[in-house]
């Protein structure tokens, strides 16, 4: 069974997704929590707060773009995104799957995996009989298993822990 099966299966509803009210709570724990931590870096910034696909999402944007350019590289996103979503599990008991956005980051990563999928893609038909991609984080994997689908490919999930990774094939 591939990993976009079981991502796919993962973001449909289920009996144990959370109700609104837990992901608009979850997302109001997140924007104080973000608006904290921007206060203390002394850096201004919007947060907007949404709740779709059983997932809270915050987004934090500032009309200066150099005021969160350095919390916007994928690395500092992605600790960020831990931090916050420890600190909600911390006051609801219950594990997040917040996504955090700063300054577009996300938009902007999903457009590098779309060309990653594109020249994985273009090495398959070459006559590679598959592509392989760096490891990323199971959300990424997701965004990459929806690409690779719509690109009217197959891909799966392989390794474990930090190597796992994506891998692409024709079939």
């Amino acid at each position: 069974m591939t990993e976009n099966s079981d991502v796919i299966a993962a973001d449909a509803p289920a009996d144990d997704s959370p109700s609104l009210d837990q992901l608009e709570q979850e997302g109001d724990i997140a924007a104080d929590y973000i608006e904290e931590f921007l206060d203390i870096c002394d850096l201004d910034g919007d947060i907007d707060i949404d709740a779709r696909n059983g997932r809270a999402y915050l987004s934090v944007n500032s009309a200066d773009v150099a005021n969160l350019r350095l919390l916007s590289k994928p690395d500092t996103v992605n600790a960020l995104q831990e931090l916050t979503r420890l600190a909600v599990q911390n006051k609801t008991g219950s594990f997040s799957r917040l996504i955090l956005d700063i300054g577009g980051s996300r938009d902007a990563r999903q457009a590098e995996l779309a060309s990653l999928v594109a020249r994985a893609v273009e090495r398959i038909e070459a006559g590679a009989s598959e592509a392989a991609l760096p490891p990323m984080s199971s959300y990424e994997r997701k965004l990459v298993h929806d690409l690779v689908s719509l690109a009217g490919y197959v891909s799966e999930s392989s390794g474990e822990g930090r190597d796992r990774h994506t891998v692409i094939s024709a079939s």
